[in-house]
């Protein structure tokens, strides 16, 4: 039964241990089991709190009407703090830091009785969109262990997907938690800027960042919505209250939409034929249900030259974030223990003048105004999460000859549609509605209107109702 009630949705495991079917210690239990069998070869988990984690669970009583009572997690080792638990930031220069309180989500989490396993493997500082950072090693995609679960919350992707656990914080400043989604098979949702608070932390300059979940289920993925969304004191964003909750809104259909769908790559990426088929299927879905589609392209006008604005604001984030996270943990971090691309990021953006900064954060705020002006005549658009399939681990590293910051330039070729989204602040998913020929996952993306998550989250469990998903698992997973 533990084995059982662990690959069921964290909704249901909550009922279970609500109902006295199951115990919270049971649930955790099966939780660090599963991590036990399956994380030598996957590596999602890079540090575990099993002793705090049973002790906790013991705490938690059959009828226990909290949301997640008893449901084992997994954080994401960056940005969210864990008191008392080990964060390392995916980096070396950090050490083995232990936070002294929880970041809001993690709070808010906890709050809703949901139990705190381990934390998961990043790349560096959260840079890339694959998780093979130098001090903890690659993490491995559960469908293809040859393969990468994405980033920057692969190791939250491969531990869901693996079926360790059921939820997992992650979050996203340029697709880091779609990309993951779109590799294993998962619903990978990002809030509107300003939905849920990074707190304590002071946020980037432009709300790039968003904090989420990963899960199996859109109904999951609301719930968690629900119990992350609101304001903390000091937060630079606030995003629209939602008329009604979201885990209402995952199980009402919306009004007939008016979507776009784009089955081309801005700047000419190659697009691999499988993932536009998953657009172009998914597109006909749509319409079956009734909604107006339409083939558009890519609402940028010139993604060349965003591309490079939206890189020099990051370039610079990052070197902003090394000397604030040095402050954070108490002293000057040691350059020499990052990675060598993290490293000529930092010194490229101490290079970038204030001047050139604030330029590039006034071109992408003008640039937003031209691309959310497709909303003006639609609601949803319909875009592939990826270009092409989960890379094989290894594909971004230099080749011979090559600097390491030449991995920003393959980087974008894999994930060309996400970042535009972090840029403009909406709400976006991606829904693991097709599967290539071979077997591996393809995610569709899904972008809604400014603020409106509550749109987004209805049209995701309409279509999720149409083409049920949550009972695909990777043969690693069933063969356990």
């Amino acid at each position: 039964m533990s084995e059982e009630g662990l690959q069921r949705s964290a909704m249901d495991q909550a009922a279970l241990v609500r109902a006295g079917e199951m115990s919270a210690r049971e649930l955790v239990e099966a939780s660090l089991e599963a991590i036990d069998r399956r994380n030598g070869e996957l590596n999602a988990f890079v540090t575990l709190a099993s002793d705090r984690a049973l002790a906790e669970a013991d705490a938690i009583d059959a009828g226990d009407e909290r949301p997640l009572a008893g449901v084992p997690i997994a954080i994401k080792d960056i940005v969210a703090l864990t008191e008392g638990i080990r964060t390392t930031f995916g980096t070396a220069a950090v050490g083995d830091w232990v936070p002294p309180l929880d970041s809001a989500v993690v709070r808010r989490l906890r709050s809703a009785g949901a139990v705190v396993v381990g934390k998961t493997n990043t790349p560096e500082l959260g840079i890339l969109p694959v998780t093979e950072p130098h001090r903890f090693g690659p993490t491995r995609n559960p469908w293809d262990t040859a393969r990468t679960p994405g980033g920057s919350s692969g190791g939250s992707a491969a531990a869901v997907a693996a079926g360790m656990v059921s939820l997992a914080h992650g979050n996203d400043g340029g697709g880091s938690l779609r990309i993951p989604a779109a590799c294993c098979g998962l619903v990978g949702h990002k809030p509107s800027r300003g939905r849920v608070s990074t707190a304590p932390g002071p946020g980037d300059v432009m709300g790039l960042v968003a904090e989420g979940v990963l899960t199996r289920t859109v109904a999951d993925t609301a719930i968690a919505l629900d119990l992350l969304s609101g304001y903390e004191p000091g937060d630079p964003f606030l995003a629209p209250a939602p008329a009604m909750p979201f885990g209402g809104a995952a199980q009402r259909d919306p009004r007939r939409l008016r979507i776009g769908f784009v089955t081309e790559a801005p700047m000419d990426f190659p697009l691999d034929p499988e993932h536009a088929e998953g657009v172009t299927e998914a597109a006909k879905l749509l319409e079956s249900l009734g909604h107006d589609v339409e083939a558009v392209g890519f609402p940028i006008d010139d993604p060349a030259t965003f591309l490079a604005h939206f890189l020099r604001v990051w370039v610079a984030d990052v070197a902003g974030s090394v000397k604030t996270l040095g402050s954070v943990v108490g002293g000057e971090l040691d350059r020499d223990r990052l990675e060598p691309l993290t490293r000529q990021m930092v010194e490229a953006g101490e290079a970038t003048t204030a001047v050139d900064y604030v330029a590039s954060v006034a071109y992408l705020r003008v640039a937003s105004r031209g691309i959310l002006g497709f909303w003006t005549d639609h609601d949803v658009l319909l875009s592939p999460t990826l270009a092409q399939p989960p890379l094989e681990i290894g594909a971004l590293e230099p080749g011979e000859g090559e600097e390491a910051m030449a991995m920003l330039g393959k980087s974008a070729g894999f994930v060309p549609f996400a970042a535009p989204i972090n840029v403009t602040g909406q709400p976006a998913v991606s829904l693991p509605l097709h599967q290539s020929a071979d077997g591996l996952p393809v995610g569709v993306h899904l972008i809604g209107p400014p603020g409106d998550d509550e749109l987004l989250i209805s049209l995701a469990g309409q279509l999720e109702r149409a083409r049920p998903w949550s009972e695909r698992r990777p043969a690693l997973t069933a063969a356990a």
